[in-house]
This record gives C-alpha cells, structure tokens and sequence, in this order.
C-alpha cells in the first residue's frame, strides 16, 4: 500500500503563498490518479484540485480556481500544491490522497490518504 506524507502547511497572514508537497513511498504514483482535499472544524471534506497521469490534466474546486495550483514530479513520486492568495477561508488540514479511478472530486474514490498538515491564514 503506498503511503502518502504531506508537508509544507503552517501559519502566513492574508495574501500569502504557501506550497505543500505529498511524498510518496511504497509504490509509485506514476500511473494514479492524485487529489488534495481540506477539512476545516466543523466543515465536511471538502475537494480542493486533482492532478490526472494520464496528460497531467487538472481540476480544481471553484473557492481556490485561480489561486493554487497542482503539479506532480514523478521522478520524485511526489504531487505538489501551491497555494498564492491564501485567505482566512482557506485555514483547513489539507490531506493529500491517491489512485482515484473515476471521480477525482471525491473523496471515496480516493484509495489511500496522508495525515494532513495544517494550513492557518490570519487575517
């Protein structure tokens, strides 16, 4: 089972930039299918940008469209998620998740997932 560890997330006022990566181990993630996905208190999941291997094609949700950015390295195995305008809105634990095989905006197509890191926006 590949397992999938996310990094990058912390604290940034209003307006400012953070970029998070998903490194993952134990298998590649060549060939699969890659989402990020946000949790606020409170909040359901919530679909945030998903990266095809089939073309590289993206989508993303229409809160962050315009703002972040996807992108994969699979020499690194890794998916990555730059984040330009960050807004109090945005605070959430933003989880990285892999192989979905049909509906890459939803969460229970996905087959494994990381443990988060938080991302908090001050205002």
């Amino acid at each position: 089972q590949v397992q999938l560890v996310e990094s990058g997330g912390g604290l940034v006022q209003a307006g400012g930039s953070l970029s998070l990566s998903c490194a993952a181990s134990g298998g590649t993630i060549a060939t699969t299918n890659m989402g990020w996905f946000r949790q606020a208190p409170g909040k359901e999941r919530e679909f945030v940008a998903a990266i095809r291997w089939t073309g590289g094609s993206t989508n993303y949700a229409d809160s962050v469209k315009g703002r972040f950015t996807i992108s994969r390295d699979n020499a690194k195995n890794t998916v990555y998620l730059q984040m330009n305008n960050l807004q109090p809105e945005d605070t959430a634990v933003y989880y990285c998740a892999g192989d979905s095989r049909r509906w890459l905006n939803r969460a229970d197509d996905y087959y494994y997932w990381g443990q988060g890191t938080q991302v908090t926006v001050s205002s």
